[in-house]
């Protein structure tokens, strides 16, 4: 296990995956950044990450499509930043889900900029520190949808695809360093992804009825797991789905009682 102290920056870190992972690491004494748009949410995950033994748990909330908040946030305490040791990059969202052509071009945008666009503003911001320490960890929340694409997920298997590609081009571009990249891929997960994309939590509550999904904490378990393998072992990529789940488009499901 790598016994390295630096500090943990978690993007998408107010709820989900991002908070149940910054809890793992919290736990293991690491220094944490959290990033999110909801601060309140922010507020309240630092303060348990305190309670189980962080160190210091920095927060700032950023909408990781806006670069002048990201470069201005790193400028002024650059100090914190240059101490990241693991970025994982786990902001991200789906909008909608109907065929293409139904769906809405200001849905298309949203996705596009924090899956993607928001994913290259951040680790282009945080790898210069990571090549001046010749030591780091990228890890990628990336998607089972990356490369099976299920109807209707169109765009967002889409931004998926493309960072699966990105993972995949870092790993070659940073090959004869010792940073690290790894790539998480859930399928289902019960986290409040599907609130986000419907807007209506009766029906995210149906995505997983008659099944068993993943939680958050299965994959910030699976993240705590990669990162902290030795330093000369690199995870390259890790696609975890439910028993119940083969495949993104065939999910075995019990019948209501």
């Amino acid at each position: 296990m790598s016994k390295s102290n630096g500090t943990v920056f978690i993007t998408g870190g107010s709820g989900g995956i991002g908070a149940a992972t910054a809890e793992l690491f919290a736990r293991d004494r690491r220094p944490l950044i959290l990033w999110a748009r909801r601060r309140e949410k922010l507020d309240s995950v630092a303060k348990r990450c305190r309670d189980l033994g962080a160190p210091s748990v920095h927060v700032a909330e950023i909408d990781v499509r806006d670069r002048t908040a990201i470069d201005a946030e790193i400028r002024k305490n650059e100090a914190l930043y240059r101490a990241v040791d693991i970025l994982i990059n786990n902001a991200g969202l789906a909008k909608g889900m109907v065929p293409f052509q139904d769906a809405k071009p200001e849905d298309f945008a949203v996705m596009i900029d924090t899956n993607l666009t928001g994913f290259l503003h951040v680790t282009q911001a945080i790898l210069p520190f990571f090549l001046a320490n010749d030591r780091g960890h990228l890890v990628h929340l990336g998607s089972a949808a990356a490369r099976w694409a299920y109807p209707k997920g169109h765009v967002y298997c889409a931004t998926k695809a493309a960072v699966h590609s990105l993972t995949e081009t870092l790993r070659l571009d940073l090959n004869g360093t010792a940073i690290r990249v790894t790539e998480i891929s859930p399928g289902m997960v019960n986290t409040d992804f599907s609130t986000v994309r419907f807007g209506d939590a009766e029906r995210a509550k149906a995505v997983y009825a008659g099944m068993t999904p993943l939680l958050a904490e299965d994959i910030a378990d699976t993240i705590h797991w990669a990162a902290t393998r030795p330093a000369h072992v690199n995870i390259q990529e890790m696609v975890i789905y439910p028993v119940a789940q083969a495949n993104t488009t065939l999910v075995s499901r019990r019948p209501n009682p």
